[in-house]
């Protein structure tokens, strides 16, 4: 039997901007440009003979012809990309791929990872830290742990846990000639900050506390390097409750005060959900959940 099949070069692009019914994300995506998706595009629909968007001045839509196309063609590009995973596992050593960010890597996943390894000795776990979305099919990304609101299309999003943040410092600042005591004491001792969103301003309004500049220490692009140096006691840092849970169970960080913020974003496991099917991806989905604390937070 001869199939009849569409120039597949073409489909990646026109899945890509169905889903974000936007050339240039779908551009993006692919690390292309956006004339390259409208020429896939259009060779697609010339091949075909039928029209897959409508096209406006500043946006797409799929026509009725084009939605039921849409979603057959992602399906077999997710069966695709799951059978050629499912082929190339046995070759790669189970390698599974994790993208997460610097501070949730640093300060909680990898000093834990050793478990992983001792209960799953043959899966391989390669870590990569970053702070932008993960485009599994093109990253080679088997699961992705990320800090937001867990609405993510078309993957599975599954809640881990919830965070506060609270002023956190090395035991050496409850002494000396400026000890620790109230919130107010913080004029007396550098702020540090990782660029998150609920910075020292909110903070120290909340508290009430006035006097202190919030725009005033150090600054750090990493989480990891921020709450390193609360710990060598350079200043305190606002600590988020997975990222310095270790170091407070150590002793190497101390709270010096009750008061804390509830944060608006959870850390959530995001995969494909087709990627559950493989054994390396349930064997750690089902080990992280093994490690994280009873949610005070959403389910998923």
């Amino acid at each position: 039997m001869t199939r009849r099949l569409p120039p597949l070069k073409a489909l990646p692009a026109f899945e890509a901007a169905a889903r974000h019914l936007n050339f240039s994300r779908a551009a993006e995506e692919l690390n292309l440009t956006h004339g390259a998706i409208s020429r896939a595009v259009k060779h697609l629909e010339d091949q075909l003979g039928v029209q897959l968007f409508e096209r406006a001045t500043r946006s797409v839509r799929l026509t009725a012809v084009g939605e039921p196309y849409a979603v057959a063609v992602r399906e077999a590009l997710d069966q695709l990309a799951l059978a050629t995973q499912t082929a190339t596992s046995r070759h790669s050593g189970s390698t599974l791929n994790v993208s997460t960010s610097d501070g949730f890597a640093g300060k909680w996943l990898v000093p834990r990872l050793y478990r992983f390894h001792r209960a799953h000795g043959d899966i391989d776990v390669r870590v990569s830290t970053t702070g932008k979305l993960t485009n599994f099919r093109g990253d080679g990304i088997d699961v992705a742990i990320r800090y937001g609101g867990g609405h993510y299309h078309g993957l599975t999003s599954e809640f881990l846990t919830g965070e506060e943040v609270f002023p956190v410092c090395s035991p050496k600042l409850l002494e000396g000639p400026h000890p620790l005591r109230t919130p107010e004491d913080l004029r007396h001792h550098t702020l540090i900050r990782d660029g998150y969103r609920i910075d020292w301003a909110a903070w120290l309004a909340s508290a009430g506390v006035e006097g202190v500049d919030p725009n005033s220490g150090l600054t750090f692009d990493s989480a990891t390097f921020a709450v390193e140096s609360a710990v060598q006691g350079e200043g305190v840092v606002l600590g988020r409750t997975m990222l310095v849970s270790a170091d407070l169970a150590t002793g190497r960080l101390v709270r010096p005060f009750d008061h804390s913020l509830k944060a608006v974003s959870s850390f959530y496991l995001v995969y494909p959900p087709e990627a559950i099917r493989q054994r390396k991806v349930k064997a750690f989905r089902d080990w992280l959940f093994s490690e994280i604390e009873p949610p005070d937070g959403p389910t998923p």
